[in-house]
């Protein structure tokens, strides 16, 4: 059968379906792009939020460590809070080191920060860097140029005990071996003064305060702590006392307590450091007075006299001959050490 209709012709055949398009037209477009923007901008606040957080946290634990540094006016800075570590201040700040500071400072600026910390009243007090300080100061007056009017500084925050503020103080000076033995023990005796010491001895102190030094640093510090309290203000000129000669008369004062008035008596009146010095080494060059009076032949039979090589203290008697030296010598090659004495006692025969 024909598939045709009465009118001739057959059915219309249907297209293949073809899948609909659906472009985007501009507004669908914009929308879009608006969205897709938004999202972007959402995600870059979230992460620049958290960074913010992050940042500020992290600003918080160095401000908190002492490790932000801030500009502060010179007259907003107090220095009585701590006795310096240095004993003669004045001719400190009137020395040739001073200007070659303040040359350097007039020249690069201020590159080493101060350390400051707040009392209870809520000022700013020195802590580290009273040279820096003195030398800004200086500048100012010199100058009048505002650029020395501030002080690039280190605040500590929270509180601290008197003695870390101590240990703080000296511990830059003492690093750089600045600092004379008469001016560290001198901080040690004015700290044992202090009533939140809780009646620690100067003594006891020196091992807290310099307990990063060897022993035996410690154990010169902790003479002429003695020195200083045994003769005050006899030694007129503290600073300029020798490491060995203190160390010296410290011990043989300690060992004959008897003779500390009439050193105190002989110091009265010096008129400078080498007239002092010159006092010290006979003092301890003298033969005790007991021995004085003994009769000459009991008095060779107990004849002793000590004296120094460098950092090496040799001690001299009939049958004796003591090296006190920093040296460790079960560490010394023992072919070595037999070589040095064999040398040593070839040097004596030849007298």
């Amino acid at each position: 059968m024909s598939g045709k209709n009465k009118f001739g012709f057959g059915p219309i055949a249907a297209d293949p379906v073809s899948p609909r398009r659906r472009d985007v037209g501009p507004m669908g477009a914009a929308v879009r792009e608006a969205a897709s923007s938004m999202t972007e901008s959402t995600e870059s606040l979230v992460e620049q939020r958290r960074q913010n957080a992050q940042d500020a946290k992290a600003f918080r634990a160095a401000q908190s460590e002492g490790r932000v540094l801030v500009a502060l006016p010179l007259d907003e800075i107090r220095i009585d809070a701590l006795p310096r570590d240095r004993m003669d201040l004045s001719a400190v700040a009137a020395s040739d080191e001073m200007e070659e500071l303040k040359a350097s400072i007039r020249e690069r600026g201020q590159k080493e920060p101060i350390e400051v910390f707040r009392d209870a009243a809520g000022n700013y007090q020195l802590k580290k860097g009273w040279r820096r300080l003195t030398a800004l100061q200086q500048l100012r007056v010199e100058s009048g140029d505002d650029r020395f009017g501030h002080a690039i500084a280190r605040v500590a925050e929270g509180a601290a005990s008197r003695i870390d503020l101590y240990i703080d103080m000296v511990e830059e000076n003492v690093i750089r071996e600045d600092l004379s033995f008469a001016e560290m023990a001198q901080v040690a005796i004015t700290a044992a003064r202090e009533d939140t010491m809780d009646g620690q001895s100067a003594e006891a102190l020196v091992g807290r305060l310099y307990a990063s030094l060897h022993k035996m640093k410690r154990s010169y510090i902790r003479s002429f702590v003695f020195l200083l309290e045994e003769l005050g203000e006899a030694l007129r000129f503290p600073k300029a006392v020798a490491r060995n000669l203190g160390v010296d008369v410290a011990r043989k004062l300690q060992a004959q307590p008897d003779l500390s008035p009439r050193l105190r008596q002989s110091l009265t009146g010096v008129a400078s450091a080498e007239d002092q010095a010159e006092i010290l080494r006979r003092f301890v060059e003298s033969p005790a007075p007991d021995v004085a009076r003994e009769k000459p032949e009991a008095r060779q039979k107990s004849v002793k006299y000590e004296f120094h090589v460098g950092a090496t203290k040799i001690t001299a008697r009939k049958g004796e001959c003591r090296i006190l030296s920093e040296t460790d010598f079960s560490s010394v090659d023992r072919r070595r050490l037999q070589r040095a004495i064999e040398a040593f006692e070839a040097v004596l025969r030849e007298g």
